[in-house]
């Protein structure tokens, strides 16, 4: 197992590195050899971000946690794995037992290469967004050349999406509640 940390608007000191990968080192149980963590650790305001992606060969797993605390952050983060791993192990297991290991190595023996996978996220993107109108977020919208923008309303301070409608006007989604 590799554990990757790296930090954004932080040093990453020897100690938080250790504590890092000792609370990591806790998922090593979970996971197959050869597997992969990305840890970044970063601070925005007051806020202490720990986010980890998994790479479990072909699979993703990502937490995300942001405390006033860095070790609380970690914690909290490493639990959240561990319940995801804990569900993923489950699922596949019970997989197993209903359609049996000789029929489920053979699906996958059998499947032609030229066969589509099923669909997954092979990108993320994170940005930092700030309060604007809906008229700044049509203006965006369109400079970037998207059918969607994601932006924080300056009138309300609520996430809001824009999108392009196909007879040329847009469309709001506000969330209610």
């Amino acid at each position: 197992m590799r554990i990757n940390v790296r930090g954004k608007n932080i040093e990453i000191t020897p100690a938080l590195q250790e504590y890092v990968e000792k609370k990591l080192g806790k998922l090593e149980k979970l996971l197959t050899p050869g597997v992969e963590i990305q840890a970044t650790l970063s601070v925005v305001k007051d806020d202490h971000i720990v986010d980890v992606i998994v790479s479990l060969g072909g699979l993703l797993l990502k937490g995300e946690e942001a405390t006033q605390d860095m070790y609380a952050s970690i914690d909290l983060v490493v639990d959240k794995l561990e319940r995801q791993m804990h569900k993923y192990k489950t699922r596949i297991n019970r997989k197993l037992r209903q359609q049996g290991l000789k029929e489920l190595s053979e699906k996958y023996a059998s499947k032609a290469p030229h066969e589509e996978e099923e669909p997954r996220v092979v990108k993320m993107k994170r940005f930092v967004m700030k309060p604007m109108s809906v008229e700044e977020a049509i203006l965006q919208l369109n400079l970037l050349g998207h059918d969607f923008f994601v932006f924080t309303n300056a009138d309300t301070d609520e996430i809001n999406v824009l999108y392009k409608r196909k007879d040329g006007n847009y469309g709001l989604i506000e969330p209610v509640g």
